[in-house]
């Protein structure tokens, strides 16, 4: 009885992952996407839409990230690198964000 608690659970929260994705790629003409484990805080779903700009959720396992991102039709990417990678756009805020002051970014004050 637990374990068929635990997987509607699990459906309802990978279901409610998958209609935040589809908004983002509804939003930025399509999505794309890459699964990174994040430790015991889950899985993070990284994703980037058509017009380069990019956001992320996280799910509590793996398996409830794969399921959302199958469910809302997105294409997985089995790492963040090359043209999946060169889609995302930075501006002014990634450059703070990221140490942007020693590379030249806009300052944060």
């Amino acid at each position: 009885m637990a374990d068929t608690k635990q997987a509607k659970q699990a459906e309802s929260k990978a279901a409610k992952l998958a209609k935040q994705i589809g908004a983002f790629a509804k939003e930025h003409g399509g999505a794309e996407g890459h699964l990174a484990y994040i430790g015991q805080m889950g899985t993070r779903v990284v994703l980037v839409g058509e017009d380069g700009i990019w956001g992320d959720l996280v799910a509590p396992t793996n398996a409830i990230a794969e399921a959302a991102a199958e469910k809302a039709g997105i294409t997985l990417h089995e790492s963040f690198d090359g043209e999946f990678a060169a889609k995302v756009r930075t501006g002014p805020y990634e450059w703070s964000r990221m140490a942007g002051i020693q590379l030249g970014g806009p300052s944060n004050g």
